[in-house]
């Protein structure tokens, strides 16, 4: 099987065809041909992500926080919140560990003071995002040509969800980076060995080694490491070869089974060593989530949310490009890649946005490679007069389209729980904060990995209970704040400040004046709801007699 070439050969794509274009036409046909290189691509990117991590000042999903910088923050100083996943062994300790390592060296450079703490994890992963852009434009150049390599990463980079999502430290966006890298050695891979089936063997002798397939196993164990389901991506890419490979057993047995269960071992003994017991984070993961639909308690969708909804917010105004592109280029490996995982998903009670995040810059691919056909055609006015080509509005278009959105999505919407903590971490530092309590639901907020003190906190548990229909705490405030707070709180000067949203602060301002606190600062948060009432603000409070 040859997508590459059967494309070319019956679709033509851009830049293969005709005689090379005058400077002129060069200049309107290819408009970032002074990339040129690799390393220029690199540098665009990690200029690019670190201005994007920078500009990223809003709360989006919990695991951001609580399934990755919390627990590294107990990795590396000692203190900090394990949620019952941790507790249960559903995580591997593979992705915090990396940023374990970043606060001990903001540690040992005396660096951990609020700032760096907050943006230090973001400008991190902002570098493995550029090389996720980086190997994007690899594979389509490796795929198709240098042309639909520039517009991909066009796409990759105005596009307002890769902006808002892909620098946070979700593990989903480190799978997207790794997915790609392992899917651009994979083909280059397959390429190289159908170069090298036909021609000599002397030629073949001379030819540059090439990536060994190895390489892209490596980095889809690593992938599957941390999100197992990332296999869902790889057993359809695997399988898909696998059944037309000539030596299956050699790939079986010499490359796939040592590479996984070198990975796993690793993997395995390092959460043995972290947790301090024998557990099978892979196992247990997919037990629960697969097996038991333990995800179903954060909510659940209809089937067809990912292809009506979810995929396409994602994509957004790239979405028509996209489906052209699919269609032009006859490239149904990739384009059936994407429709297998989100059918795949689509099987399961919840989905979330983030989940389906790694074959996004694959779609985005195909709105490059559309693009890229576009170049190629020149408007012709019948007047004589100057107007902008279909090429040029569909820019203008994706531009003002994205854009603003991913500035306003990464600078506005819901960013008074970011900001609550990096208030409170300055407060606390300078000695004005002895406890907190967030009267919020829970993980609305960053945590000890923002606050960087230890101090006594509480927020609303929201731990699955194992007897349905249940209220956790955090159901129980929503339900009756007032009561609740009564209840379970009572005499609420034991904490110096509490936190809560808005919505629920007339609901309790009574038993908070009735107690001594006072309104300290108020954040805004959002300009409309998202899941719940408006919380349009997030607010302080804090005793008398700590003022």
């Amino acid at each position: 099987m040859s997508p590459r070439r059967r494309s070319r050969a019956a679709g033509s794509p851009p830049g293969d065809a005709g005689p090379p274009p005058s400077p002129g036409k060069a200049r309107r046909i290819r408009p970032w041909a002074a990339l040129g290189s690799d390393r220029r691509v690199l540098s665009l990117a990690l200029a690019f992500r670190a201005a994007n991590a920078l500009l990223v000042r809003t709360y989006f999903n919990p695991d951001e926080h609580w399934q990755c910088l919390e627990v590294a923050h107990r990795v590396a100083f000692g203190y900090g919140h394990l949620t019952w996943e941790w507790k249960r062994g559903l995580r591997s300790y593979l992705h915090p560990l990396i940023f374990a390592a970043l606060y001990k060296i903001l540690a040992l450079l005396h660096l951990d003071n609020p700032w760096f703490m907050v943006m230090a994890p973001r400008l991190l992963q902002s570098v493995f995002a550029a090389f996720g852009d980086l190997y994007l434009y690899k594979l389509s150049k490796c795929i198709f040509n240098v042309q639909v390599a520039q517009w991909t990463l066009f796409c990759q980079l105005v596009n307002w969800f890769m902006f808002f999502c892909i620098p946070r430290t979700l593990s989903n966006s480190l799978e997207t980076v790794l997915t790609v890298a392992g899917l651009y050695y994979w083909f280059t891979a397959i390429e190289s060995s159908k170069g090298t089936s036909v021609i000599s063997k002397q030629q073949a002798a001379n030819r540059q080694t090439p990536p060994s397939r190895k390489v892209a196993l490596l980095i889809a164990a690593l992938s599957c490491a941390i999100r197992p389901t990332s296999a869902v991506t790889w057993l359809y890419v695997g399988l898909l070869d696998f059944i037309q490979m000539k030596s299956k057993c050699h790939f079986v047995f010499l490359e796939v089974i040592p590479v996984g269960v070198i990975v796993l071992a690793v993997t395995t003994l390092l959460d043995w060593w972290m947790y301090g017991s024998q557990v099978i984070v892979p196992l247990n993961f997919l037990k629960f989530n697969l097996l038991s639909s333990g995800g179903d308690y954060y909510g659940t969708h209809v089937f067809h949310w990912y292809f009506t909804q979810g995929f396409p917010s994602m994509i957004w105004t790239f979405l028509p490009f996209a489906m052209c592109g699919i269609v032009k280029s006859l490239e149904w490996r990739i384009s059936g890649l994407i429709a297998w995982v989100l059918g795949v998903y689509s099987i399961l009670g919840h989905k979330e946005f983030r989940f389906v995040l790694p074959v996004l810059p694959l779609a985005l691919m195909f709105s490059g490679y559309c693009l890229a056909a576009m170049s190629q055609f020149k408007g012709k006015n019948l007047h004589g007069k100057r107007c902008l080509s279909g090429l040029q509005l569909s820019v203008i278009l994706l531009i003002i389209t994205n854009v603003p959105m991913a500035l306003y999505m990464s600078l506005f919407h819901q960013r008074g729980t970011e900001d609550v903590l990096y208030y409170l971490s300055k407060e606390a530092h300078d000695g004005r904060v002895k406890s907190v309590l967030f009267l919020m639901p829970c993980h609305s907020t960053p945590y000890y990995s923002t606050l960087h003190y230890n101090l006594p906190m509480r927020f609303l548990d929201c731990t699955p209970s194992d007897n349905k229909g249940t209220l956790d705490e955090s159901d129980s405030f929503l339900t009756s704040p007032s009561e609740f707070v009564g209840e379970v709180f009572g005499n609420l000067t034991s904490f110096s400040h509490i936190v809560l949203f808005e919505s629920e602060e007339r609901h309790v301002l009574h038993l908070l004046l009735r107690n001594s606190f006072l309104e300290v600062r108020r954040f805004f948060h959002s300009h409309f709801k998202v899941d719940r009432d408006l919380q349009s603000s997030v607010v302080v409070y804090s005793r008398r007699d700590v003022l």
